[in-house]
């Protein structure tokens, strides 16, 4: 059993929960997901299953993006509504920030940046999470990394009696936090931020309206969506043997990871140029063994 299942996450349901049902529904262990979405947070999630898991990195790197609401006037200790306030800005500073001056910091926030990740994230140190040695009572401290945010735009801003809410859209590369731009907005403006909504709309190349909730979850053949995420060799039958074997086969006509399929459409292995001796050749660096089944995709 290979493929993808695109789940629409949601709320209050960590995504290892969503792993655990897909696993429970298709009686397999072998399930794993390209991304974690926090527990409060909705969307795109997509999850391998079979060999499919291999080919989850190569989605991971890639682009997302997000609908988020930030609340300006107060900060927590996870930079989400999830934690303890932290600092509660006075009504009279919360009430002198205005559209123009949100607007102007919130482009700043385009391009590559430095970003400090929240210290209640996924993020390991020393293989433990750091969210889980916060929770521990540990003090840590992770350092400032380079994250890639594309395009980021004020959608709407509503002004209540003792908060500031802004709605963005966000299309960034793996690794932002978009937790940290609600943080770091509001320390720029001096009233404190945290995020109080997060919907992921994309895990390219997967949209948000191609997504089930987790019970209506298709299984989708890695044949049928390989095409979006690498570019696509044909191999012969006797190529495919080869590699089956283990062994390269002539070189491909690009460099970068190739996906190869067979005459059947059946996903049959990830192939890379390498020098062997004075050749170049193609060598498999995933090869998927349960393609020798018939029907296999």
């Amino acid at each position: 059993m290979d493929g993808f299942l695109l789940v629409d996450k949601a709320g209050d349901m960590t995504s290892h929960d969503v792993v655990a049902i897909a696993r429970k529904n298709l009686n397999t262990k072998k399930v794993g997901h390209a991304g974690t979405l926090d527990p409060m947070a909705t969307g795109v999630l997509v999850l391998g299953v079979g060999i499919a898991t291999r080919l989850l990195p190569y989605i991971t790197d890639g682009k997302k993006a997000y609908e988020a609401t930030i609340s300006l006037g107060s900060s927590t200790h996870t930079d989400d509504k999830e934690g303890d306030v932290t600092f509660r800005a006075s009504n009279e500073l919360i009430s002198s920030i205005t559209d123009q001056k949100i607007t102007e910091e919130i482009s700043r926030f385009k391009g590559l940046i430095k970003q400090k990740p929240s210290s209640v994230s996924a993020i390991k140190i020393d293989g433990k999470s750091a969210h889980a040695r916060v929770r521990a009572g540990e003090a840590i401290d992770i350092p400032e990394r380079d994250v890639e945010i594309e395009q980021i735009e004020v959608k709407q801003i509503r002004h209540l009696s003792d908060a500031i809410e802004v709605d963005i859209s966000v299309i960034c590369m793996a690794g932002t936090y978009i937790r940290a731009i609600a943080r770091d907005l509001g320390s720029a403006l001096k009233s404190g931020g945290h995020l109080t909504f997060l919907r992921r709309t994309l895990v390219s190349p997967f949209l948000l309206d191609q997504c089930q909730v987790i019970n209506e979850a298709k299984l989708i053949p890695i044949s049928e969506v390989i095409d979006k995420i690498f570019t696509i060799r044909r191999i012969e039958a006797t190529e495919k043997q080869e590699i089956l074997f283990g062994r390269t086969i002539d070189q491909n006509s690009i460099s970068g990871v190739v996906a190869a399929l067979d005459e059947n459409d059946n996903f049959v292995a990830l192939l890379e140029n390498k020098l062997q001796g004075s050749a170049m050749v193609a060598a498999p660096i995933l090869v998927n063994t349960s393609s020798q089944q018939s029907g296999v995709k």
